[in-house]
């Protein structure tokens, strides 16, 4: 009995294409830290394909990321665990100890930190004013679900890029029809508010 075997090299692997840039805006160094440092608008609510760009962006600023905390109302899924370039994050949920609107990081050299979270489905005008907020409200600290009520109430009119659509079409919105142009990028003033430049990262 023979056996036949194919000796031509293996296909070439298929690398899985980068995950695109999280989308995110953080205060200034030396803002007032408030309830909030910032906001993070990821595109699905999928965290084992979100949390690695999130964490990708955010260990060269704040250390190296080790423990991340959500309210698992608005995440189907919560793994105990995500694997990043160069180590392993951990994940833990809470329900009454943490704002369903809010992400908490722990960091290995620089403490804690709180992001707002933005629905994926926000439309871009929306989501742009939840991050503007987040980093430069002057007012009485609040929530996470707070800033999310007070922009549901706000007056603001129903255009294209107000209303809530699917997240492809959310972001289409972001990156070609005024996201960044919105928001600016990291280290640049916002016009509303030069003396406190925001510390900004938009995901393109």
């Amino acid at each position: 009995m023979s056996s036949t075997f194919d000796h031509r090299d293996p296909p070439p692997r298929q690398e899985r294409p980068d995950a695109p840039t999280a989308r995110l805006a953080l205060k200034a160094t030396g803002a007032s830290r408030g309830l909030l440092d910032g906001a993070w608008w990821p595109r699905s609510r999928d965290l084992a394909r979100e949390l690695p760009a999130l964490i990708d962006v955010l260990d060269p600023l704040w250390g190296r990321i080790t423990r991340i905390a959500v309210n698992p109302t608005h995440w189907p899924v919560v793994p105990r665990q995500i694997p990043v370039r160069g180590h392993v994050v951990k994940v833990g949920w809470f329900t009454t100890e943490l704002d369903p609107h809010k992400i908490l990081l722990l960091s290995y050299t620089a403490g804690r930190w709180d992001l707002l979270v933005i629905p994926p489905g926000t439309g871009a005008a929306s989501a742009a004013r939840l991050m503007k907020a987040a980093v430069e409200y002057d007012g009485p600290p609040l929530t996470a679900s707070a800033l999310m009520a007070a922009e549901a109430e706000s007056p603001h009119d129903v255009s294209a890029a107000d209303r809530t659509p699917d997240p492809e079409e959310a972001e289409e919105s972001w990156e070609y029809e005024g996201g960044a142009s919105s928001i600016h990028t990291i280290g640049t003033p916002l016009t509303a508010a030069p003396e406190r430049p925001s510390r900004l990262i938009v995901g393109m």
